[in-house]
């Protein structure tokens, strides 16, 4: 019989994986997910390669409100100025779709540096209306920069090429947003074994005794805002690329909304919470699509009702965790994981 013994370094002890039944869930994961393309159908690819942008952005928004505690509402806004720049390089130059997506990331966060410039002095409800006002200030640039943005008329993008190959059908560009989105996710999980991602938590906890222990706040908070941003606008170029269209309808204070949604439902502070509340968010319209064909025979005009309860389920799941369970599903498959760990020996 195995006796369990405490980590020896602190390597060990920071580990992201610590045990060999993680290590196993994991190549259990990874092998799902190489093979998920040979058995899914096209319309589960589409909702695969959709379920990897969006698990990017709110690993995103997750570091900036979950571990930051700066609540925005501009993720979209972000998104957006990403998915602008990777149509306006797709059209204009030659570069790879990779070196454009990375272009994208990095305009993006020079305008989230822009943006957390008032989080020094505002926080909380206050710094999530200033980022509402950024996002109309953006929506009314993309609208009017006709030069740049197209105007009302928008951008079409060119197919995403990799070595002379277009990325034309869902299965191509699952092979190019699943490993972004994994590394972006690792990227975010290793953050926080750093000394600016405990920097970032630190704020969150108690800014002010943050300060006093040295942390420069405006830094960080620019810092964070930053962070975010880029991965809001990599996730808004693979928007484009899957996409081929950018316009000013695209990003719409819903979008923000609903990516605050996918955090609060999944575990803010958390990067498994980001994965599975993204995971879930983007399964719900799907799932009410379905409940809708159902009632159709039963309902009349029941599509046109689609939207309006996609909208009032998003509000409903935001208000039902919030109450019932504030730390999201990560919170309750932490349990599942604790009962079986302690399964049959139950406390």
């Amino acid at each position: 019989m195995r006796i369990a013994t405490a980590n020896e370094t602190y390597l060990a002890d920071e580990a992201l994986l610590r045990t060999r039944t993680q290590w196993a869930w994991l190549g259990l994961f990874a092998l799902v997910l190489v093979a998920a393309p040979f058995v899914l159908n096209n319309y589960w690819l589409y909702l695969a390669c959709l379920v990897a942008i969006n698990v990017a952005s709110a690993t995103g928004l997750n570091i900036l409100t979950g571990y930051t505690g700066l609540v925005s509402l501009g993720q979209g806004a972000f998104m957006a100025v990403g998915a602008y720049t990777v149509a306006w390089l797709s059209q204009k130059t030659g570069m790879p779709f990779l070196v454009n997506i990375l272009a994208g990331g990095l305009v993006a966060a020079f305008v989230g540096i822009l943006v957390g410039i008032p989080s020094l002095r505002v926080k909380g409800l206050y710094l999530a209306i200033a980022t509402i006002g950024a996002s109309i200030i953006l929506q009314f640039v993309f609208l009017n920069w006709s030069s740049v943005t197209g105007g009302a008329r928008g951008l079409a993008v060119r197919p995403a090429n990799f070595f002379g190959t277009s990325l034309t059908t869902y299965f191509q560009l699952y092979w190019a947003f699943v490993p972004i989105t994994v590394l972006m996710v690792v990227g975010a999980a290793n953050l926080f074994r750093t000394r600016i991602g405990r920097a970032f938590i630190a704020i969150r906890d108690r800014d002010i005794s943050a300060e006093v222990l040295g942390i420069p706040l405006l830094r960080y908070k620019l810092m964070s805002f930053a962070v975010s941003s880029f991965y809001a606008g990599v996730a808004g170029g693979m928007w484009a690329y899957f996409f081929r269209a950018v316009g000013p309808e695209s990003f719409t204070i819903v979008e923000s909304i609903f990516f605050l949604a996918a955090i609060i439902v999944g575990g803010m502070g958390s990067i498994l919470g980001g994965i599975v509340g993204a995971t879930f968010m983007t399964l719900v319209p799907e799932i009410l699509r379905f409940g809708v064909e159902l009632a159709s025979p039963y309902v009349s005009n029941a599509g046109a009702l689609l939207s309006p309860i996609r909208t009032i389920a998003f509000g409903a799941l935001i208000m039902l965790f919030l109450v019932f369970e504030p730390q999201g599903i990560a919170e309750i498959i932490q349990r599942v994981r604790r009962f079986f760990h302690l399964w049959p020996f139950k406390t």
